[in-house]
């Protein structure tokens, strides 16, 4: 499993570079709210398109790994635009195209990990921590390298990252796994319109929309109090630390908790969550306490929606499941969520802005109580 992990390791280390410092890094190149929500919207619209795209590709062929090298070394070529440009537009064409490719990867390594796992599914979590623990590293040492020095090599890093990440996925080997299966399974679109699917993709849209201001502000914001990027980052990092302890734990979880009553529960803590965050933003002790609730509104929810999305979607639907999730929720759902959270930023300030996000898993928990099995 060393394999596995070493990619969710790199992966999320370059993602532990990227969200909690471009935000701060395009304030920084004098951008307005309503700009920075529209550019972090662009780095998560891609999620729409660019992992359906790939995963019919990967689906057709048998080879995931493929797939996600090839979308890597795109992602490398969009990325050096962050090197040549820093106006509006120049950056807002290369998040395009960076997000595209690099949003297209992770889907098809889902997939390539839950058929490499088998009937051991159960240890998905075990080895998705360790993208946690790169996010973390990322995020630490990077916050007192741009305390000390800046954010002038924000680009540099961001390039040199995805190189890492392109080469960790040569330890996995790039195999062929069978496409062809029995006349009697469902075809992709009924599926999709079964109730508890569609379900799942409006309750997984909801949530990632509420987290649309945590990732485009929360390092402003906290900047805007006073607090140093690298306390800053030790918060980010304690969010991640406390999703690493759901992910160890998932499986003990599942075993004796259903999987709509842990999303219940994710959902519940998602909305206390925003609402601590945005009204309370001056009390430290509280905000500690709200990232700690990063477990439940990331790691609790995203582990059982992925769990449920491996079962709903079989076969050679599998690439196409994922990617599917992948689009509604986090390219969607974060896209809107960071596109509303500019503007409210701008309207209304912290409050506005998490009091909307907190509505948002408040729709998405009635949704989850009423039709998710």
């Amino acid at each position: 499993m060393f394999k596995l992990s070493a990619f969710y390791f790199f992966y999320f280390t370059l993602l532990g570079a990227f969200l909690p410092y471009l935000g701060v890094y395009l304030s920084s190149l004098s951008f307005s709210p309503a700009e920075i929500g529209q550019l972090m919207a662009v780095l998560m619209i891609t999620k729409v398109i660019a992992p359906n795209i790939w995963g019919i590709f990967s689906d057709s062929t048998g080879r995931p790994v493929y797939w996600v090298r090839l979308a890597l070394l795109f992602a490398i070529l969009g990325a050096t635009g962050l090197v040549i440009s820093q106006s509006y537009w120049g950056i807002f064409v290369t998040l395009l195209l960076l997000s595209f490719f690099w949003h297209a990867s992770l889907p098809q390594f889902e997939s390539y990990t839950f058929k490499t796992l088998g009937s051991q599914k159960h240890r998905y979590g075990q080895i998705r921590l360790w993208g946690s623990i790169g996010f973390i590293a990322a995020v630490l040492l990077l916050g007192q390298w741009f305390d000390n020095a800046g954010l002038e090599d924000f680009p540099w890093v961001i390039v040199g990252m995805f190189v890492v990440v392109l080469l960790s996925s040569f330890l996995s080997r790039d195999q062929q796994f069978e496409t062809h299966t029995s006349g009697f399974e469902e075809n992709f679109l009924s599926i999709v319109k079964r109730p508890e699917v569609l379900a799942l993709l409006s309750v997984s849209f909801l949530v990632q929309v509420s987290h649309g201001v945590y990732y485009s502000f929360f390092t402003i914001q906290m900047t805007e109090l006073g607090v140093s990027k690298t306390v800053t980052a030790w918060l980010w990092a304690l969010g991640v630390i406390a999703e690493i302890a759901v992910f160890w734990w998932m499986a003990k979880l599942f075993l004796h908790f259903s999987v709509r009553g842990l999303i219940l529960l994710a959902i519940a803590l998602t909305v206390l969550r925003w609402g601590i965050t945005g009204w309370l933003e001056t009390s430290f002790a509280w905000i500690v306490f709200a990232q700690v609730l990063h477990a439940a509104s990331f790691g609790l929810f995203h582990a059982c929606a992925i769990y449920l999305i491996d079962q709903y979607f079989t076969g050679r639907h599998h690439g196409k499941g994922q990617a599917l999730f992948a689009a509604s929720s986090h390219g969607l759902g974060g896209a809107l969520g960071m596109l509303i959270a500019g503007y409210a930023w701008q309207a209304g300030g912290a409050s506005l802005s998490y009091s909307l996000m907190a509505f948002s898993a408040m729709l998405a928990g009635f949704i989850a109580w009423r039709w998710v099995k």
